[in-house]
């Protein structure tokens, strides 16, 4: 089965070759450096809809096509610009449904992508109701429906990453790490290396869809999720995917925090110059977690996309400052007297910046609640910050971390 798998997947990447050429396999100096190890990353980014997500579009349409010249697939992200980029590619009809709330930009660059092949509908304000739409659309048109992950076709030809990342090295490299989500790309890329290589599996905390499968022995629902990861936050793994990554150890699944994620976003594009969504820089931030596994080998990291709203950067950075100690939002219980705003104040360090400070209301007749943002330039300034608050009689409330009151302050 390993054998025939490995040469549907290299004759998909053949004929690959006649839409977009191989992504490129590039050696990184800063991370090879940082980890003593050779470090490659492989650049789904620069494919043409800037994801890998074209490439199980293209294999499960070339097998259907011509008997088939209707596509539909749900989606509010890669999976519907890689189905337009194919739809246009192969001169057939594509219906992509996305929800009402989907941003603009996501539905601009789908019809860029399908061009007059393609029609997008806005139906519902969750994905679940888009999908529903889809469903219904194929069942009275007779449609082909694409799904994003859970198709033998599509993880076929997920799998081309593997395929081009040993023809590019020359060899199966030592370890490989995976962004995981609905998990096409890491059931593809495990089919073809088999036990050639190890493997790291990483998904976003709050989408912990591969674990939880490996724990129950079955695909499992984690709703509700934290959809910030949006390229790789899945509730549910697919019932196929999941078939070829249940021998996969849970030692070789990790979760990375939404907001540890950030951090190798603002690197990379600061440092790097390489624009990162969330699920693209998930197997970079992940090599902190296998450092010892990793030294002295040769490993790829997949990056498996570069989607990204710069409108999001700010959101990003903040993210990033939270978890990296250098931000922290709390609420001050300020005495309602001449003098005591003058007094807080004086309790700063010289490296405490106000970035946020907002009288929020009076919670009793001599005292007033004031929510204040300050960022620093070393975690260890804080503790010496809040000492001299407390030292000078003032109450607070640190809610960095609460991530249900951040949703109405910060």
């Amino acid at each position: 089965m390993t054998e025939n798998f490995q040469a549907m997947a290299t004759l998909a990447t053949a004929k690959m070759r006649q839409v977009f050429p191989a992504t490129p396999l590039s050696r990184n100096d800063l991370l090879s450096d940082r980890f003593g190890a050779d470090v490659w990353l492989k650049r789904e980014d620069l494919s043409p809809v800037r994801s890998y997500k074209l490439r199980g579009a293209f294999n499960a349409m070339r097998k259907v096509i011509p008997d088939q010249s209707l596509f539909v697939c749900a989606s509010a992200g890669n999976h519907a610009q890689g189905v337009a980029f194919m739809c246009r590619h192969f001169n057939v009809r594509g219906v992509i449904f996305m929800p009402v709330t989907t941003p603009e930009q996501k539905i601009l660059k789908t019809r860029m992508f399908g061009g007059d092949a393609v029609e997008v509908r806005l139906v519902g304000d969750y994905f679940d109701e888009s999908l529903l739409a889809a469903q219904e659309f194929c069942a009275q048109e007779g449609a082909h429906f694409l799904s994003p992950f859970d198709d033998e076709d599509v993880i076929e030809g997920q799998a081309s990453v593997a395929v081009e990342v040993e023809q590019q090295l020359g060899r199966v490299p030592d370890h490989i790490i995976l962004p995981v989500g609905g998990g096409g790309l890491s059931a593809g890329t495990k089919s073809f290396f088999g036990g050639d290589c190890r493997y790291t599996f990483v998904e976003p905390a709050g989408a912990k869809s591969l674990a939880a499968a490996l724990a129950e022995g079955m695909p499992v629902d984690v709703s509700p999720i934290n959809s910030f990861v949006d390229g790789a936050a899945v509730a549910k793994i697919g019932a196929r995917t999941f078939a070829r990554l249940a021998t996969v150890s849970l030692d070789d699944v990790i979760d990375l925090l939404e907001d540890r994620i950030c951090q190798t976003i603002v690197e990379m594009l600061n440092v790097e110059g390489i624009v990162l969504e969330p699920a693209g820089a998930m197997a970079i931030e992940a090599l902190g977690d296998v450092a010892e596994q990793i030294r002295g080998k040769t490993v790829v990291c997949v990056v498996s996309g570069g989607n990204f709203d710069f409108e999001r950067l700010p959101e990003v950075k903040e993210r990033a400052q939270r978890y990296a100690g250098l931000k922290k939002y709390f609420i001050l219980r300020l005495p309602q007297r001449p003098g005591a705003l003058r007094d807080f104040l004086d309790r700063l360090g010289p490296a405490d910046n106000i970035t946020r400070f907002e009288y929020m209301k009076k919670s009793a007749r001599n005292f007033g609640s004031v929510l204040i943002g300050i960022e620093t330039d070393a975690p260890e300034n804080f503790q010496l910050m809040f000492r001299r608050i407390e030292d000078g009689g003032f109450t607070y409330t640190d809610i960095t971390n609460d991530e249900t009151l951040a949703q109405f302050v910060i």
